[in-house]
């Protein structure tokens, strides 16, 4: 795979340059020049069909911004100009001091801030350059200047290999996987929420997107007309992310699959105070995997009716007003939610003005170096919960970075989640027992007593693969410091 191979060619340049330390140095200094040559190659797309329809297009970067003149100049022959080609100190002096500038400006030039002039301005208003090598950089350029992107094969075999980049500076981050959730999940996620068009979909704490370019992916199966396929693009999704790189890189992932110009703003959600929510600001749809086991200051906690310290609590509450009647939601929730005594109030809220029909109990390993149990809550908001259904994914291997999870570990979970079917590993509760607390603990009372028959061998094999793991991790953590 040519992207794969240039991808790996990449990061080994950047890890001998000195502005570069670690993975999400990688992905930042990776993506702002994937950008750009992705950028030249849909606005000569975007001309090309202008052309054919008789029409002009007006290009966004011109002059020796554009990535043919000042990363990629060619010669008659259409080999690079290496006679013209900056490098060294003139290359870096020009994109620190001309080329990020100029880009930067498209923010106030931009008519409106749903356009993908605005989209640009503001992320090279967030970014910068760290590659101080003008060699290291002219390196880089030449191979990233050898990938095309105007094929629906090109743009798919890149947007895995970007989620590839995304996943690895998740586990890289200090937060273990704070800006990253395994993509069979967040499918299997999407599919049971199973966003329709017309729809509005949110995510509130969207790190690199990647639920709403997965709901994105499933929903533009469902185009059946250019009515349809201009919802998508404008108004459909809509998410907020607090800090800079991951705000960043959920701009351009959504880019890169295809939505023009994400509807992403930069900000804190929590500070929002929710009597300020109105009707026309609900959603139809809310995917989410919120930052857990952070805090927040005391003013900013002043904005929920139920005081909490725990960013999750909060949001479980943000989400609750932010659906629409009838609205849906996913979300993804460290298992301690469901019994916690401090969230017991924000149970009870939920149980109380939705239907919480169902509970995906998750192994841990899913969040590869993230050390904590999960669990997936999906409700509909509107009427209060009757009855739950539980499922239990119980899995016959340890799961980590050399075992991750599948799309094929989720199959039996969507099919029985159709009809709510009882089995080994899913059963469901009667809301009506619950106690004052509502403690909604996984309980599996269909599961035989666990014995573990592992022969000696097996256990030392996942000991071995769980140390590799925290080996790793450790090595990581020491590279950032």
């Amino acid at each position: 795979m040519k992207y794969e191979s240039t991808f790996n060619a990449i990061d080994g340049i950047l890890r001998n340059e000195a502005g570069c330390s670690n993975e999400l140095d990688y992905i930042e200094q990776t993506s702002w020049l994937l950008f750009l040559k992705y950028l030249d190659d849909l606005e000569t797309e975007r001309e090309m069909e202008a052309q054919l329809n008789g029409k002009e297009y007006k290009r966004l970067i011109t002059g020796f911004n554009r990535w043919s003149s000042w990363a990629a100049p060619k010669t008659k022959k259409g080999e690079l100009d290496v006679i013209n080609a900056m490098t060294g100190d003139d290359l870096v002096d020009f994109v620190n001091n001309k080329l990020f500038p100029a880009l930067k400006q498209f923010k106030n030039s931009a008519p409106t801030a749903d356009t993908l002039e605005y989209k640009i301005g503001e992320i090279f208003s967030e970014l910068r350059n760290k590659i101080n090598s003008g060699y290291n950089m002219r390196e880089i350029i030449n191979k990233i200047d050898t990938l095309h992107f105007q094929s629906a094969d090109d743009k798919h075999e890149m947007t895995v290999l970007y989620e590839d980049k995304i996943r690895r500076m998740g586990n890289a981050g200090r937060n273990g996987g704070e800006y990253y959730t395994p993509r069979p999940l967040i499918r299997s996620i999407v599919q049971v929420v199973n966003p329709t068009i017309g729809e509005t979909v949110y995510d509130p704490a969207c790190g690199s997107a990647g639920f709403l370019c997965e709901a994105f992916n499933y929903m533009s199966e469902q185009v059946k007309s250019v009515s349809d396929a201009d919802k998508l693009q404008k108004s459909t999704f809509y998410g907020k992310e607090k800090k800079g790189l991951p705000y960043i890189i959920a701009t351009m992932n959504m880019i890169f699959h295809g939505v023009a110009a994400p509807n992403i703003v930069r900000g804190n959600t929590l500070a929002e105070n929710l009597t300020g929510i109105m009707e026309k600001d609900r959603k139809n749809v809310i995917l989410a995997n919120p930052p857990f086991g952070g805090s927040e200051r005391a003013e900013v906690q002043q904005n929920f009716d139920i005081k909490t310290s725990e960013t999750a609590y909060m949001f479980m509450q943000h989400f609750i007003k932010m659906l629409k009647v009838n609205g849906r939601a996913g979300i993804v929730i460290k298992n301690t939610f469901l019994s916690n005594g401090d969230a017991a109030a924000v149970r009870r809220k939920l149980l109380e003005e939705c239907n919480v029909h169902t509970i995906l109990d998750l192994p841990s390993g899913v969040f590869t170096g993230a050390g904590v149990k999960t669990v997936v809550i999906f409700f509909t908001k509107g009427e209060p919960t009757r009855k739950i259904w539980y499922y239990q994914l119980n899995l016959p291997r340890t799961l980590g970075k050399t075992n991750p999870l599948s799309e094929a570990d989720l199959e039996e979970f969507i099919r029985l989640q159709k009809t709510q079917t009882e089995s080994e590993n899913s059963w469901l509760l009667d809301v009506s027992t619950l106690g004052e607390d509502c403690d909604l603990s996984v309980k599996n009372p269909n599961k035989p007593e666990i014995i573990d028959d592992r022969t000696p061998s097996q256990i030392l094999d996942t000991i071995a693969s769980l140390n590799a793991d925290s080996a790793e991790l450790i090595q990581q953590i020491r590279e950032m410091l």
